[in-house]
């Protein structure tokens, strides 16, 4: 159960806006990874520093920042000056225990999800990371807890010019990552759903503690996804019905789509 809960007490009594991360360090250092792209050309590399980012603030070209590792408070500082961040919304990046939501800003729209992995041992247990995502006029920008392949795809699509990426917008490209995210969920309940059937087999054939207790894992796994998913509902929602000039009408229908995986 641990691992769900994060500790908060670093923040007590600090001022609303605080940078403290709250949460587990999951990578060694923050890996920063630009994707500046049109129709026509693509550029893909990886920077520094923070700071560098500046040179994409005002491209007319689609930039995707992706930042693995939530921890460094200095890099997010630094990103926070160039594009225009609230102090709130830095403070709820670096604390990895927020609940999926949506926020306009005018300039910026800020949404924030979680994604799930299953273990790779035999216990194949769920386990959750948060997920930030920055919209703006022309740039997105995610901050990811740990290194995982979860937008592999959306990268793969970029890359190879296929589909709707490289023509659209930024709002497009918000889009696609937080799809990526949703329909990881399908794959995460189809292994809990193997899972259960195998309990369900064993508690039949040889009962014992030990499976008491995988059934008691499982069922907090199934309400914290619950718990999690819920209001990853009214986030999409709201984003679909926000009015932001940075959210098209072309991308309403995509959004929809979303919501109705969520339900």
């Amino acid at each position: 159960m641990s691992r769900w809960l994060k500790k908060r007490s670093g923040k007590t009594g600090l001022s609303p806006g605080s940078l403290v991360h709250i949460g587990e360090r999951l990578t060694e250092r923050t890996r920063i990874t630009v994707l500046n792209y049109d129709e026509a050309h693509i550029e893909e590399k990886e920077i520094i520093t923070a700071s560098e980012c500046g040179q994409f603030r005002d491209r007319p070209t689609v930039t995707w920042i992706h930042i693995n590792g939530i921890h460094d408070v200095q890099a997010l500082e630094e990103l926070g000056t160039i594009f225009g961040l609230h102090p709130l919304t830095q403070e709820d990046i670096l604390n990895s225990d927020q609940r999926p939501k949506m926020e306009d800003f005018c300039e910026y729209i800020y949404v924030v999800l979680k994604a799930f992995h299953s273990s790779n041992d035999q216990a194949n247990e769920i386990h959750s990371e948060q997920i930030s995502i920055i919209l703006g006029r022309t740039f997105v920008i995610s901050f990811q807890e740990r290194e995982t392949d979860i937008f592999r795809p959306v990268r793969e699509r970029i890359r190879a010019g296929k589909g709707r990426l490289r023509k659209s917008g930024a709002d497009y490209l918000a889009y696609a990552l937080i799809d990526s995210i949703v329909d990881n969920y399908f794959t995460i309940l189809e292994q809990a759903g193997e899972r259960i059937e195998v309990l369900e087999e064993s508690l039949i054939k040889s009962p014992s503690a030990e499976i008491l207790q995988a059934i008691q894992t499982l069922k907090r796994e199934m309400i914290f996804l619950r718990k999690t998913v819920w209001p990853l509902r009214e986030a999409i929602s709201s984003l679909e019905r926000t009015g932001c000039h940075l959210v098209q009408e072309s991308t309403d229908v995509y959004l929809k789509d979303i919501y109705d995986h969520t339900i």
